[in-house]
């Protein structure tokens, strides 16, 4: 389109300021390189890069969007409460025109831009304009001790119910079967999501999760969802104190050797593989049979947007469009993290990171993707975060903490039209 321009080097001098949570090693790792790299193709082009914990970035960019110079580039969190509200405050560009200057739409799948993408009003997500592009994928599934496997005289577990048998198995033996640290309220979004995933059908799980109408939490399927981690609590299953242990400590405990499992996200693997090495695997969560399809929490990581009030859109563009092309998904593979494209064109040695990019490969070739629970409505994330936090302390049933999701979910949905 005449309106875009494409010749970065031509644009003069400019400062772009980018704000990104990239800052855990592999993360951080990528973003130094790519930015340097850009600077180095684009002299012309400054880049001034502030780098925030996800907490704080969440935190402080509603403040910087809604002043009068914010950032030009920003990572924000795909859901309603953050992206979808800035879209409907006009906060953000709308990418099509660089979709289309750039041919971003045949790097990325639709199932991967929609993660991205919001009707105008920021009232419809899934859908409209495109407001952001990520760099990573992401699938949430069960990490483990391949070494604690052995000496327990275990295999990776093929179905849902090898897997209940090997935390049983694990509890008997003196281990923390499944470390878990939901201080922050959200780690255990990912659990439940994940043992919601073997009985909900994966449809039904989209619907709720974009906040669409058409679909129900008070279900005997997400019933048996919440029974089951009620009574992973009464098993013991997960390490003491785990409602008031922050997710870094958790995953770094599990890094060093307590617990043989662990249900969490592919962007944790880098740093977990520098300490655990070869004993480190991960798996997508099995089927209730060996042959289901997969269903498993995930999509991408938080995607770069562009703010309205950015004076340099088109250099902002040319800076998203240089860390997401195929360049530096092969930068991204190097760093140890999860390429969202060309991911099955990426060579990577044996142990987690091969089986990370085979989990990744397969739940995107099988469609087997459903989005992150706390999508649903502008205030689901601290509605289930706290309500979770409930059921799993044994303050709530598993039926109160269904009519509290549904309460929030249906409000919305229904008036969202």
């Amino acid at each position: 389109p005449s309106e875009v321009r494409t010749d970065a080097a031509n644009l003069g001098n400019v400062t772009l300021t980018v704000w990104d949570q990239e800052v855990r090693g592999g993360q951080a790792a990528q973003m130094k390189q790519l930015n340097a790299a850009f600077e180095a193709k684009y002299p012309n082009i400054k880049l001034k890069r502030v780098s925030r914990s996800f907490d704080d970035l969440n935190t402080t960019l509603r403040l910087a969007l809604s002043g009068n110079e914010p950032p030009d580039v920003v990572e924000a969190n795909n859901g309603r409460s953050s992206m979808g509200a800035f879209v409907k405050a006009g906060q953000l560009r709308p990418l099509n025109v660089y979709a289309e200057a750039y041919h971003w739409k045949k790097r990325y799948p639709d199932s991967v831009l929609r993660y991205s993408s919001y009707s105008a009003d920021g009232k419809v997500f899934g859908e409209g304009n495109l407001y952001g592009l990520p760099q990573v994928g992401e699938v949430v599934g069960i990490y483990y001790n391949a070494a604690k496997l052995t000496s327990l005289a275990l295999q990776p577990p093929k179905t849902w119910e090898e897997f209940q048998a090997a935390l049983a198995k694990a509890k008997g033996a003196g281990e923390v079967p499944m470390q878990l640290g939901n201080l922050d309220k959200w780690p255990a979004i990912h659990v439940f999501g994940t043992v919601q995933g073997r009985d909900v059908p994966a449809a039904q799980i989209s619907t709720l999760a974009f906040g669409r109408k058409g679909a129900s939490w008070n279900t005997p399927e997400n019933t048996k969802a919440a029974q089951q981690l009620v009574d992973w609590v009464d098993k013991g299953y997960f390490n003491k104190g785990f409602n008031g242990q922050g997710y870094d400590p958790a995953w770094q405990a599990f890094s060093k050797g307590t617990g043989v499992f662990m249900i969490a996200g592919t962007w944790l693997m880098a740093d977990m593989e520098k300490v655990l090495g070869k004993n480190l695997g991960f798996m997508l969560p099995p089927g209730v049979t060996a042959d289901a399809p997969p269903v498993a929490t995930g999509g991408t990581g938080l995607p770069f947007a562009i703010t309205a009030k950015s004076p340099n859109p088109d250099a902002a563009a040319a800076y998203i469009d240089f860390i997401t092309n195929a360049d530096a998904m092969k930068v991204l593979t190097a760093t140890g993290n999860l390429p969202v494209a060309d991911t099955d064109q990426q060579s990577v040695k044996a142990g987690a990171q091969q089986d990370v990019f085979k989990a990744f490969g397969t739940a995107t070739k099988n469609d087997g993707l459903v989005p992150y629970l706390d999508y649903a409505t502008p205030t689901f994330a601290d509605t289930l975060g706290a309500a979770l936090q409930d059921l799993l302390a044994k303050k709530a049933t598993p039926q109160e903490f269904l009519a509290t999701l549904e309460k929030d979910y249906k409000t919305f949905s229904e008036t969202n039209g």
